[in-house]
């Protein structure tokens, strides 16, 4: 064999799994379809949107919030062209990065599409139509995620888009319709929003950000409103298609029963993601997919075929890069012969809207539906002097215990750098904490986190001490 391990796609999951297996002493290769090693979430992804999150925001603080901390400012204006340029530099840098730590390890670097010729073969077809074949001991599928288009839009990449085009336009539009009040399309509305945008979302479901604990979507849609963004929630698309250089939009409003009609510059489909394993080859090494496209794995994110794993978006669970990047460590320390373990439920999720949103570990509404007996203890930003110092005073933390142990069984947050915060709620879960052992750890004061520590005494007989 050429190698003990190959894995295809160079996303967060499968760099990751690459530098961990070679650091374990497989001599490891990886396979990039693209010129760009990082996959979507650094080149399409993760990395470009948090740019242009930073960078709208700064614009926005110094135009509504300066003035109040007595800082005078004249003519400000956006340049947008400088604005996506610095994305791309950051990108680019990260590229780089990225590069490095495979030299460093000592990683073979294939570009190309590949895709399997057997089970143990694989071909690399490049961008000057040769060709490279090589065999390998293991192969881990890392290949992700592509947006879901669904009936009746008419994508066309220039005003029917998804968030690949939407971090690379050439003006800031006039008005922005959302297709989804997902992350994804959280995210970007928010960028364009505070340059400002005319931003419209159309939810099929009644809230945002479905799969978090509701009271954290309620709480986004508050400040988002305050905002200027426009909701329309149980509604569903049925078209939409560009007509000179305007985006016609038809959907219908499913609980007044009636149809709705929607004219915006862009719009932005942000439904969700499917696993991408378009012309792997799978048939090839007898890899078996799911009913809704995922390759199928067992509880060692093995396929059914001994030799060839997935990890990531290709897989069930969330679609989220930190996930990724657990699968790819757990598989190479695995075959190492290591007993790595992940619990999925200690995965966060993370919006990073401003105000911030996060959460990990049981929602109220899983709870309920399971029947368990549950506490909770909320602690508004409103009240914790850092946020008040630094104007921040959206949102909260919610804290949820069990409601015989007070073991933690979920930490929701929304909030100044709660993307940050929420890892202190999945230590204390990793750990098994009670509410009451977060409550009695000092928190440096004045900080945002002592939200956590004020949430967890709520939780533990109403006691927060500046509520």
């Amino acid at each position: 064999m050429n190698y003990d391990v190959t894995v295809i796609g160079s996303g967060p999951g499968g760099y990751v799994a690459a530098i961990r297996f070679a650091q374990l002493g497989f001599k490891t290769a990886l396979i990039e379809k693209y010129n760009a090693l990082g996959g979507t979430c650094l080149n399409v992804g993760c990395i470009p949107s948090k740019a242009l999150l930073d960078s709208s925001e700064h614009y926005h603080q110094a135009l509504h919030k300066f003035e109040k901390h007595g800082i005078k400012v004249e003519g400000l204006g956006i340049d947008f062209g400088r604005m996506i340029e610095r994305k791309r530099e950051v990108v680019k840098q990260m590229n780089k990065g990225v590069e490095f730590l495979m030299k460093k390890n000592k990683i073979d670097v294939h570009y190309g599409f590949g895709s399997f010729v057997d089970k143990n073969t694989v071909k690399v077809s490049k961008e000057d139509g040769s060709e490279e074949t090589f065999t390998s001991e293991n192969i881990v599928i890392a290949t992700g995620s592509k947006p879901i288009i669904i009936p009746g839009v008419e994508y066309d990449k220039k005003r029917v888009i998804t968030s690949t085009e939407a971090l690379e336009l050439d003006e800031i539009p006039k008005k922005l319709v959302i297709i989804g009040g997902g992350v994804i399309g959280l995210e970007l509305g928010s960028v364009y929003a505070r340059l400002g945008t005319e931003v419209s979302v159309v939810e099929f479901t009644d809230s945002l950000i479905p799969g978090m604990d509701k009271s954290l979507g309620k709480e986004l849609q508050r400040v988002l409103k305050k905002e200027g963004f426009k909701f329309n929630f149980n509604t569903k698309v049925t078209s939409a298609k560009t007509e000179d250089d305007v985006v016609k939009i038809t959907a219908e409003d499913m609980k007044k029963g009636k149809s709705l009609e929607i004219e915006a510059d862009y719009c932005l489909v942000s439904v969700g993601r499917r696993p991408y394993t378009d012309k792997l080859g799978l048939e090839n090494a007898g890899v078996k997919l799911d009913d809704r496209g995922r390759v199928e794995v067992n509880a060692n994110l093995q396929t059914n075929v001994e030799n060839i794993y997935a990890i990531g978006d290709v897989v069930k669970g969330a679609m989220l890069a930190h996930k990724a990047e657990e699968e790819g460590m757990f598989v190479a320390e695995l075959l190492a012969g290591q007993k790595p373990h992940i619990n999925y439920k200690l995965i966060p999720g993370v919006v990073y809207t401003w105000p911030e949103v996060a959460g990990v570990g049981y929602t109220e509404e899983e709870l309920k539906a399971e029947g368990r007996k549950y506490k909770t203890g909320s602690f508004s930003f409103r009240a914790s002097g850092r946020a008040v110092a630094s104007m921040d005073v959206d949102g909260f933390v919610k804290v949820i215990a069990d409601e015989a142990t007070d073991e933690i069984l979920g930490m929701h947050m929304i909030g100044p750098r709660v993307a940050d915060l929420i890892s202190e709620g999945v230590v204390a879960m990793e750990y098994r904490a009670s509410a009451e052992d977060v409550s009695r750890m000092s928190h440096a004061h004045p900080t945002f986190t002592e939200a956590i520590k004020e949430a967890c005494l709520a939780a533990t007989e109403d006691r927060a001490l500046h509520a």
